[in-house]
């Protein structure tokens, strides 16, 4: 009838199997994130790589197409075809010269990867196999890099690398989830990679004489190299980056250029886009250029460490670069202890207020700094950061007030404590003593096992309770006797007439009776966790092999296949950048 209208279809939301297993599974990383006591830390002696690929596959292949263009726009060259040239080995020493600057010349056309991937292959193999020869061919000879090369192996890179970038995939700055976000991999790395690993041989050639080299490695050049390092390959950045530490270490006239222009770089990310991708290879390499300051450090590096590594705390995206982060803040005060106390009010002015995951982060750094730190100058910011571990220990999230109390767990920081006890104690004991109701058991075995090194780290406090208990006994003893005597129970009925009541003055006050108790019920439930954590061990033990891993997903989009193949086949040229105290003069200054 044309009265009626159609019904509404009733939405029913289920809950898939995804959510339980991903609830399922935080669960069970809690746990065994409990099972974690950290020890006291040692400081690597490098700076923390950048990490690669976090994803873990574990759907079908799925390509997710995107509209957009990943890969970088080339100016593809018109005449492509390339003739083979003979093998360098081959020919004879004077016409060497001449076929090298051949080949190299040969890779300076450019060939279409994105539109049609499939055209010019002939060609794209002889490019190919020119660059993989002289790869070799400038590894494994001597004599072979004279001046004429030099003009024509940096212009083949310049015309190979300095391109128009692809537009973000994430343009407004939100933080990159390694397990969600894919980046955009340069279709052209068949080519790239071998461009990048020739310019890296040419510059760590024994050959390389850096005087005529700077004729053309100019500032121009390293700005243009620094731009590169916003592209959402990984595998190009790493290559950059040790190229970039290469040219550092080369170059003394363009050593303050380059700590200039990464400043500029780091303000732009603070102050005006929160977007950049290459944060953590800078980083990278930066902690390993600070690890070759010279002391007394220059007022230009301590305004670098108050002005630009501070503020770079507070960006939303902190977790990318954290790491890094706090290796080159340790390093700056292992160089020279009187900046601990800026740093550390400079990280308490910037605590995150209602972001958990970077509070967890703050904590990390500041136990690797207190790891490093002076007595003299824990005293000077002992109270204001035990303030701010109080309202951590006092924080409802549970990984804060864990992370916090694993701070009694470092036997350095114990020490600078039990040092300060008699200050220390009255700024903490009040949250240690509120947390007891706090909503998981973990945490309230924790604050047992704080109190309780409380106790045995400070003398002054035993003897005090032994002496308060030595008083309660002497008033128990004079309270047994008033009661004994025949006129006692007029004497209470007098005072009970007064409306005063009378009070055994042998009863503890009601403080130290919630403190006793509490200490047995945390004693308790400590005792408790730590047998649940046996029979867990046991059960995890008895798991077969066929038992699938819980991994934790945001979504049930699968990840690209390729992707993950392509980031997992690099290999990197360095697995660490080498610092100073190795013997390499690239990270002086």
């Amino acid at each position: 009838m044309p009265g009626n209208k159609p019904k509404k279809e009733k939405t029913v939301t289920k809950t898939t199997p995804g959510s339980k297993a991903s609830a399922k599974e935080n669960s069970e990383n809690a746990e065994n994130e409990n099972k974690k006591k950290p020890a006291k830390i040692q400081l690597p002696e490098h700076p923390p790589p950048a990490q690669i690929n976090k994803l873990n596959f574990t759907g079908p292949p799925t390509i997710k197409k995107d509209k957009r263009q990943n890969s970088s726009r080339f100016n593809v060259t018109k005449n492509r075809e390339l003739q083979k040239l003979p093998l360098l080995k081959d020919s004879t020493p004077a016409e060497r010269e001449d076929l090298f600057i051949q080949k190299i010349r040969q890779c300076c056309v450019l060939f279409d990867f994105v539109i049609d991937p499939l055209s010019d292959l002939k060609w794209k193999e002889v490019k190919r196999a020119a660059l993989n020869e002289m790869v070799e061919f400038v590894s494994h000879n001597r004599g072979v890099i004279t001046e004429p090369i030099y003009p024509e192996a940096i212009h083949m890179f310049s015309v190979n690398l300095f391109r128009t970038l692809p537009p973000s995939s994430n343009p407004h700055g939100a933080e990159f989830d390694p397990e969600e976000d894919e980046p955009a991999l340069e279709a052209s790395w068949p080519h790239l990679q071998l461009v990048y690993e020739f310019f890296l041989r040419f510059l760590e050639s024994p050959d390389f004489q850096p005087n005529t080299g700077k004729k053309y490695i100019d500032q121009r050049f390293v700005l243009q190299l620094l731009e590169l390092f916003d592209f959402e390959d990984p595998r190009e950045r790493d290559f950059l980056k040790t190229l970039l530490h290469r040219i550092y270490g080369k170059f003394l006239g363009l050593r303050a250029y380059i700590r200039k222009q990464i400043n500029n770089i780091f303000y732009s990310f603070i102050y005006e886009t929160e977007h950049h991708n290459g944060i953590a290879e800078l980083l990278e390499i930066l902690g390993s250029i600070i690890n070759g300051f010279a002391l007394p450090l220059k007022e230009e590096h301590k305004v670098f460490l108050l002005k630009v590594l501070l503020p770079l705390h507070k960006v939303k995206s902190l977790s990318v670069y954290h790491p890094q982060l706090a290796y080159c803040v340790v390093q700056f005060l292992e160089k020279d202890p009187s900046l601990t106390e800026p740093v550390i009010m400079g990280l308490l002015k910037f605590w995150p207020k209602v972001h958990s995951p970077k509070e967890v982060m703050y904590l990390n750094e500041l136990e690797e700094i207190l790891d490093v730190i002076e007595p003299a100058e824990f005293t000077k910011v002992m109270v204001p950061l035990f303030k701010q571990l109080a309202k951590c220990v006092s924080s409802p999230h549970f990984q804060v007030a864990e992370r916090a109390l694993y701070f009694w767990n470092n036997e350095y920081i114990l020490s600078l404590i039990s040092d300060n006890a008699s200050t220390i104690l009255p700024v903490v004991f009040p949250a240690l003593y509120k947390s007891k109701e706090h909503w998981n058991k973990t945490i309230h075995g924790l604050i047992y096992n704080a109190l309780k090194l409380f106790m045995e780290m400070n003398q002054k406090l035993k003897k005090e309770k032994e002496r308060m208990k030595n008083r309660e006994d002497a008033w128990t003893k004079v309270n047994n006797l008033a009661i004994g005597n025949p006129q006692y129970k007029e004497v209470a009925t007098k005072f009970m007439e007064n409306g005063e009541k009378t009070r055994n003055p042998g009863t503890p006050n009601s403080l130290d009776e919630d403190t006793d108790i509490n200490m047995k019920e945390l004693e308790k439930e400590a005792n408790e966790i730590s047998s649940n954590k046996a029979e867990l061990r046991q059960i995890t033990k008895k798991k077969g092999k066929g038992d699938k891993p819980l991994l934790r997903r945001k979504s049930e989009l699968p990840h690209d296949i390729t992707m993950i193949k392509a980031l997992d086949s690099h290999k990197r040229h360095d697995e660490y950048l080498p610092t100073n105290s190795e013997g390499n003069s690239a990270t002086t200054t």
